[in-house]
């Protein structure tokens, strides 16, 4: 099924025509039925009177991404973040971006400021006429503190005062339904009174909490008589000390979408259990007249697993806080901030949670499709460069002899892309520009005294090219008194410079990088791995830290030919033959300290 004809163009988009799936066929199915073509919106959240004083709502379907500010968002939360966002513009919609912040124990500004960042860094905005403000629940609590009052009067919650242990007890399990409060029989004005009483701070904390009155019989344990406010003494970020009452994130949430007036609340499938609540409380609430109708639908998808990635925000800090990384924002981290540095671009996200797809069954993808996308990304835009990251020097002695000095220079040009990677109609980049030399650095591996079977490299005898300057002759090596190679020695052989006429004079066995000890710019380059050696790091309950790959990163000091040398921070680039780097955003500083990290190879090689 085709999205329908209003549907925005995303030109960033790698396909043109949207894969169809079960949120898509939701929306299309209510775009077509005029579900919620009643709606009104005020211009701003609001209760039913509100909504009803505004317009027909110009926004087709109001989705929205609700994260707690509890901490750095993370791989799956770009899954959601592409997921709610896309569908809400590709439908003619709005995606709200809203912070859940019921729980101020946990919550930071900072963590409010890295979402905002994380969000509009991946290509997306919650604007709309009017209106370019983030939600936060905490501007509703005036509100929610008055529809607990409403459940209240009308007979549907309790005050319950059972210790922490009875009201474990008493809920039943899966196999034994629920027991009766002793407190669920009060009437509404001692429920009321009570009730007030947590609010003003006359109770302690977990002295009491107030609970819907739904069904304790349920076989959905969620239902049965689920706690809604809480006593807790704490410091809010944004309220400050206002209130010692703070309802539950599931009460919370629906009337959020409610008076934002969500048409589809999509969350992940550890929520589905939580949807007959969700539903009864909007329905409650409606009938007191307090939410306007249509109400809110929530719909589930399976989270996002990847192999060789841990999510859990728990864990997470625990690596931070125990130095296993070095923070937030370590390349290794699968948090948005730590791909970020790393060198992922949004539009490598963007296209691996379009490539992942939306599913209601879960599923491990693997970290080789994350991959691939950001190589699909950068094939044709990440300017190309030489770099030797393990060198060793080499030594053309007849320099002088063929070119009169061995003081003489010569320019050698590449191109900064593939011919094939400009696209029709547009202007390559410039070439790149660097020298040769008498002495360049090599790579280590490039020079085998006693060459293996089918080595075509550097060895005595062998002829090879070095890339994009002249055909060298191989004839030796200089070693310390240990035996290990300090240079490595070869002849130059004139006329045979790339893009001359002779150049194709002779043939070489092979083309090697390389970067001139004259202009050759040392360079700080962090190979960065996968953080764990397991493709499931704590699968069975196993202890995570015991899966950390050893190797996860190395710090090598390589040369860089010049003109990577002069990269400005999170500028990406394929070092030739060895993959995607980029300058790492915080400690690169553009001709003066190189810092250069591993992005992806060219190829899957894990585990090879």
């Amino acid at each position: 099924m085709n999205s329908p004809a209003n549907k925005a163009t995303d030109s960033n988009t790698a396909a043109d025509t949207k894969v169809s799936n079960f949120l898509r066929q939701i929306i299309e199915k209510d775009l077509e039925q005029g579900t919620y073509a009643s709606r009104r919106w005020a211009g701003s959240p609001g209760d039913a009177a509100h909504h009803a004083a505004g317009e027909p709502d110009p926004a087709k379907i109001r989705t929205r991404f609700p994260p707690e500010p509890n901490g750095y968002l993370h791989v799956g939360h770009a899954k959601s973040i592409c997921i709610n966002f896309g569908l809400a513009k590709e439908y003619g919609g709005v995606c709200h971006l809203r912070f859940d912040d019921t729980n101020p124990e946990k919550e930071d500004t900072e963590y409010v400021n890295s979402i905002i960042d994380a969000v509009k860094w991946l290509g997306f905005d919650w604007s709309q006429p009017g209106n370019d403000k983030a939600y936060q629940a905490s501007d509703y609590f005036d509100f929610m503190y008055c529809a607990a009052e409403a459940l209240i009067q009308a007979g549907h919650a309790y005050v319950d005062e059972q210790s922490a242990e009875d009201m474990r007890a008493n809920r039943g399990d899966f196999g034994k339904p629920g027991v009766d409060s002793p407190f669920r029989s009060r009437t509404v004005a001692e429920n009321l009174t009570r009730f007030r009483e947590m609010r003003d701070g006359k109770l302690d904390d977990g002295a009491a909490v107030l609970r819907a009155k739904i069904d304790m019989a349920s076989p959905n344990i969620n239902m049965r008589d689920p706690a809604i406010y809480r006593i807790r003494r704490a410091t809010h970020h944004h309220t400050g000390d206002k209130w010692c009452i703070y309802p539950m994130y599931t009460f919370a949430h629906p009337i959020e979408d409610a008076l934002e007036q969500i048409t589809h609340s999509i969350c992940t499938l550890e929520f589905e259990d939580q949807r007959p609540f969700y539903d009864w409380l909007m329905d409650r609430l409606c009938e007191c007249g307090l939410l306007a109708a249509p109400s809110p639908k929530q719909y589930e998808f399976a989270r996002l697993n990847l192999t060789y990635v841990i999510t859990s925000k728990r864990k997470l800090a625990q690596l931070v806080n125990e130095g296993k990384v070095s923070g937030w924002d370590d390349p290794r981290m699968p948090t948005i901030v730590g791909l970020r540095r790393r060198g992922y671009t949004p539009t490598s996200l963007r296209l691996f949670a379009d490539r992942i797809g939306v599913t209601k069954s879960d599923s491990w993808i693997d970290y080789s499709t994350l991959e691939g996308c950001l190589r699909e990304d950068l094939e044709n835009k990440a300017h190309r460069g030489m770099a030797v990251l393990d060198p060793v020097k080499l030594v053309l002695t007849n320099w002088a002899e063929a070119f009169g000095s061995d003081a003489h220079t010569e320019a050698c040009t590449q191109p900064a892309l593939p011919h094939s990677a400009v696209a029709e109609g547009q202007t390559p980049p410039a070439d790149r520009t660097f020298q040769i030399g008498k002495e360049v650095w090599i790579e280590r591996e490039d020079f085998e005294e006693v060459p293996p079977k089918g080595y075509k490299r550097l060895f005595p005898g062998n002829v090879v090219r070095l890339k994009g300057g002249y055909v060298i002759e191989c004839t030796g090596c200089a070693r310390d008194a240990a035996g290990h190679v300090t240079e490595v020695h070869a002849k130059v052989i004139p006329g045979t410079k790339s893009g001359t006429p002779g150049a194709d004079s002779v043939k070489a066995k092979a083309a090697i990088t390389w970067v001139s000890v004259m202009d050759g710019v040392p360079a700080e380059v962090r190979l960065y791995d996968r953080l764990f050696a397991e493709a499931h790091p704590d699968a069975g309950g196993k202890d995570f830290l015991q899966s950390l790959n050893p190797d996860s990163l190395k710090v090598v000091t390589a040369y860089v030919e010049p003109s990577l040398a002069g990269a400005q921070p999170d500028q990406k680039f394929q070092f030739e033959r060895f993959g995607y780097f980029v300058a790492d955003r915080l400690d690169h500083v553009a001709g003066a300290k190189p810092v250069f990290n591993r992005v992806t190879g060219l190829k899957d090689s894990w585990g090879k």
